[in-house]
């Protein structure tokens, strides 16, 4: 045994430690408070989700995406209908209006989703009062939710050929509410925490990626973007009704943890901008494909492949599906950026403190329902 190995001590960090963001274990070896090694261990909830999706008809696993990252439930809903509807060839049938809506509950899930990570990764390093902070305007959006679709948490609403059902004028006028007094909520969250010498002292130059290591660990959404690249799907490889929207792409050179808590910061504006534009473009008509307005009538694809993809509150979530024209697909693999993230924390994290891990962790928004294989 050599004389570091005599210095090293392993010590178990999860499955059940708050700060791992769901049933994370992590096997550190540490030099004293110094991270020399972590082994992540992902896999405690195993589903199979993949699996689950071989023996259900296309419809029926709808349902099943929301427990996915089930705090972005409807952006789930959102990339499998959308990977769905690439196989079926059916892209451009989706009627207009249900585009919108699509890209109307998406953004407020988008920020909803970065409410939650907000209010959770500042608990992580110590800050409370943000929290409750966040939770109040993550309940409006809820409202929302369960105003349309009767739901809060697992919605089941943006359905393959279009949404469950069209959104109410209740919902529009919540809505509406809703952009205008947002940025003045997102100042507060800014104050409390941007310019906090505590926060940028747990936060800044920890966990460094560069560009080039953040590619090769094939990171994504704003994991990547705080390492100085500008990619986002809904710019990048344009769907839906995105390109009709304006927006911006924020990202930042650094690379650390404070650089990924900006990107997702200035995302949250971004969706609010987005919204505020859906509100003035959103036309009248239908809000589901004629062919699928039937949930009972199976839905049979061509034999054939497709890789359906969106960008989604932790980045690009990706369905590849392989039919051989039934009406359950034969093979379902699911990239989920989540399980691509858990990877690259022992990278990030080697050479800091044993008090920077959970920084990490927070910074790329990993939740394991999207780990479940």
């Amino acid at each position: 045994m050599s004389s570091s190995d005599i210095r090293t001590v392993e010590l178990n960090m999860g499955p059940q430690h708050p700060s791992t963001h769901g049933v994370l274990r992590l096997i550190l070896r540490i030099d004293g408070e110094k991270i020399v090694n972590i082994a992540p261990r992902v896999g405690y909830l195993h589903r199979g989700i993949e699996k689950l999706a071989e023996n259900m008809t296309y419809q029926q696993f709808t349902p099943v995406t929301d427990r996915l990252d089930y705090v972005y439930s409807m952006n789930n809903n959102f990339a499998y209908a959308s990977s769905v509807e690439k196989l079926l060839g059916v892209t451009d049938q989706i009627p207009e209006r249900a585009q919108y809506i699509r890209v109307i509950v998406a953004e407020l899930d988008r920020i909803a989703n970065h409410l939650v990570w907000l209010a959770t990764h500042a608990l992580d390093i110590g800050a409370m009062t943000p929290y409750f902070y966040c939770m109040r305007e993550r309940e409006l959006i809820l409202d929302m939710f369960e105003e349309i679709s009767g739901a809060r948490l697992l919605y089941n609403y943006v359905r393959i050929g279009g949404v469950a059902k069209d959104i109410t004028p209740r919902f529009m006028d919540m809505l509406k509410e809703f952009v205008k007094i947002f940025p003045k909520r997102w100042k507060e969250y800014d104050t409390l925490l941007t310019k906090n010498r505590i926060w940028m002292k747990r936060t800044k130059e920890v966990a460094v990626i560069s560009t080039e290591d953040a590619i090769n660990w094939g990171l994504s959404g704003p994991s990547l973007r705080g390492s100085n690249m500008e990619w986002d799907l809904r710019k990048k490889k344009p769907y839906s009704v995105y390109p009709e929207l304006e927006f911006d792409i924020p990202y930042y050179s650094e690379g650390d943890v404070y650089a990924r808590y900006l990107v997702r910061m200035e995302e949250m504006l971004q969706s609010n901008r987005i919204l505020e534009q859906c509100i003035e473009k959103i036309p009248d008509g239908p809000t589901m494909m004629d062919d699928f307005k039937k949930v009972s009538k199976p839905i049979k694809p061509p034999a054939g492949e497709a890789y359906g993809y969106n960008e989604v509150p932790g980045g690009e979530l990706g369905f590849y599906i392989v039919s051989e024209g039934k009406n359950k697909p034969h093979r379902m693999k699911i990239r989920a950026p989540s399980f691509v993230h858990a990877y690259a924390i022992p990278f990030a994290s080697k050479g800091y403190l044993i008090s920077d891990v959970v920084a990490v962790i927070g910074s790329f928004d990993v939740v394991f329902g999207e780990c479940d294989r």
